[in-house]
């Protein structure tokens, strides 16, 4: 297949739906081989058929990004699959929103254990393949969150360290032709978007209206929005562009 990503190989964690998926697919449209990681067995499942019908193909594996056993093994079944392992997306998330007074110790440790420590254990994993290839893109997953978020004190904080690890992994890779950034999304329409909605006891479309008042642009993001901002970061001409959070959101965020 010929694309801006032919022959590279594209690996994202919780890519089975949302934006992951949408970063997955514009990898898939564009030429690169994609692998996606994720615990839930039957979305894989839908989206591995999804891309089929549309002449796509991808390496799906169910796996914890917690377990840094699980997420070598993979990395290790992708790269004999594929030969390299060139462009990896950290996008496995889970959301655990409370006011801090109600948060509870579970909260806050599956926050941080999804976000930082899946995203550490795959960059961890990956920078192997990637120092020797002497290339490689690492692209993670932020949020505007980072900034303060009223019931995210777990969310926020994982969020705004991800952008710490980011430029570190910037600092210590660049001397091996690996970049790392970060893409901080705003709202953008999604299950985990539509799990808030339920949790916080309105509907979505209500959800979205109320967030579309405070955007500049005057629309709620779409995973493709997002997906544009990953290639860009992933694209071999993004060279010099290393250690950066930008924020996709409609607007201006601090």
């Amino acid at each position: 297949m010929t694309g801006r990503f032919a022959g590279r190989t594209a690996f994202v964690t919780g890519g089975s739906r949302g934006i992951g998926k949408g970063v997955a697919q514009k990898f898939a449209e564009e030429g690169a081989n994609v692998a996606i990681i994720d615990i839930n067995e039957e979305a894989l499942r839908n989206t591995a058929i999804e891309f089929e019908e549309q002449g796509l193909e991808v390496f799906t594996k169910t796996a914890n990004v917690i377990d840094a056993d699980e997420v070598e093994t993979a990395m290790k079944e992708v790269v004999t699959a594929f030969g390299s392992l060139d462009i990896l997306v950290n996008n496995a998330g889970v959301i655990r929103d409370n006011l801090l007074f109600k948060m509870t110790d579970s909260d806050w440790q599956q926050v941080m254990d999804v976000h930082l420590k899946g995203s550490f254990n795959a960059a961890r994993a990956a920078q192997k393949y990637m120092v020797d290839n002497k290339y490689g893109r690492i692209i993670n997953t932020s949020s505007t969150s980072a900034l303060g978020n009223r019931g995210q004190a777990n969310y926020a904080t994982a969020k705004a360290g991800l952008q710490g690890l980011t430029k570190t992994l910037a600092i210590e890779l660049g001397k091996f032709g690996i970049t790392a950034n970060a893409v901080a999304p705003g709202f953008i329409e999604t299950e985990m978007t539509k799990e808030t909605a339920e949790r916080i006891g309105i509907p979505f479309e209500d959800l979205v209206k109320a967030n579309v008042g405070t955007i500049p642009v005057g629309r709620s993001g779409k995973p493709a929005d997002i997906a544009n901002a990953v290639a860009f970061f992933a694209d071999e001409n993004s060279s010099f562009v290393n250690g950066q959070v930008i924020y996709v959101a409609g607007g201006p965020k601090d």
